[in-house]
C-alpha cells in the first residue's frame, strides 16, 4: 500500500513538473498600419517587427511585413463598427509562433518603412503573451506616422553654377504616404491639403523658405529658389498635414558656385 502510494505521489510530481516545464506554441500576428493611410506591406519593403521579453529584453522573434497595402475601401472609405476587422486574406503581416512556459510580458517593435532608411520610424506596443491564447485574425495593429520624402533634385552635394541656372536652384520632392500610397491633386491623400515647404541654410545660417507645390507628376512637390549667393547650402524639405498632424522630412546638401 506504501509503494503504491509513494507511486501515485512520484506520478504526480512529474505530472506537475511536466505542466511547469513544457512551452506551449503561441501564435501572433503583427501588422504595420500608416497613420491616416494602409498598411505597410511588400510594395515598399515591408515593416521590421522584432518581438522581445519586457522583461529581459530577449529578442523571441523578428521578421519583415509581407503582403499587399489591403483593401482601400475597406480601410479609408467604409465605416467601422466594433470588432469589424479592416483587413482581408492579402493584406500585410508579420505572422510568427512563440514558444512560452508561462504568461510573458511582450514588446513588439516596429520599424518601418524598412527599407527607406531616411523615413523610417520606430513605434512599439506592449502585450500580455497567454500560452496557448493565439493573438490572430487582425492582429495587433501598429501605427506608423510620417511621410516618405526624397529629394529628386538637387541632388545630394552636387555642384550647382548659377551662371548657367539664371540664379534659380529647382526642388522637386517625391513624396508618399509611409505604405507608399499616391499623393495627387484632389485624391483620396489631397497634397493640395498639406503643407510642403523647403527650408533653406547657407553656410549654416538660415536663408529662405521656399513654398512646394504639387508637381504635374503625383507624388512630386516642387518649388524654385532664387539666388545671387553662392556657397554650402541645406535643403530640409518638410511636409506637414495639418488635419492629421501627419510630418515627413528628408535633408539634401549642396554647393552653389558663379
Amino acid at each position: 500500500m506504501i509503494k503504491q502510494v509513494y507511486k501515485m505521489l512520484s506520478l504526480a510530481v512529474l505530472l506537475s513538473l511536466s505542466v511547469t516545464t513544457w512551452a506551449t506554441p503561441t501564435k501572433v500576428v503583427v501588422r504595420a498600419k500608416a497613420k491616416d493611410a494602409k498598411f505597410i506591406g511588400s510594395s515598399v519593403g515591408g515593416a521590421m517587427v522584432i518581438i522581445r521579453d519586457a522583461a529581459t529584453n530577449e529578442i523571441l522573434t523578428k521578421g519583415i511585413t509581407k503582403g499587399s497595402t489591403g483593401n482601400t475601401n475597406l480601410i479609408m472609405r467604409k465605416a467601422h463598427e466594433r470588432y469589424q476587422s479592416i483587413v482581408d486574406d492579402r493584406t500585410a503581416k508579420f505572422e510568427a509562433t512563440i514558444d512560452i512556459k508561462a504568461p510573458t510580458f511582450i514588446t513588439i517593435q516596429v520599424m518601418a518603412p524598412y527599407n527607406k532608411k531616411q523615413a523610417t520610424v520606430t513605434a512599439q506596443t506592449q502585450v500580455w503573451l497567454i500560452p496557448g491564447k493565439d493573438i490572430a485574425g487582425e492582429g495587433i495593429i501598429v501605427e506608423v506616422p510620417g511621410f516618405i520624402i526624397d529629394i529628386l533634385a538637387p541632388q545630394t552635394h552636387a555642384f550647382t553654377s548659377l551662371g548657367k541656372t539664371k540664379n534659380q536652384i529647382n526642388i522637386i520632392a517625391n513624396v508618399v504616404m509611409m505604405c507608399g500610397c499616391t499623393i495627387s491633386k484632389g485624391g483620396l491623400w489631397d497634397g493640395d491639403k498639406m503643407e510642403a515647404k523647403a527650408l533653406i541654410k547657407r553656410n549654416g545660417e538660415s536663408y529662405k523658405t521656399v513654398e512646394l507645390k504639387l508637381g504635374k507628376q503625383v507624388n512630386t512637390f516642387e518649388g524654385v529658389l532664387k539666388t545671387t549667393d553662392t556657397g554650402l547650402y541645406e535643403i530640409i524639405v518638410y511636409v506637414y498635414d495639418a488635419r492629421t498632424g501627419n510630418t515627413g522630412v528628408d535633408k539634401v546638401n549642396v554647393v552653389i558656385g558663379k
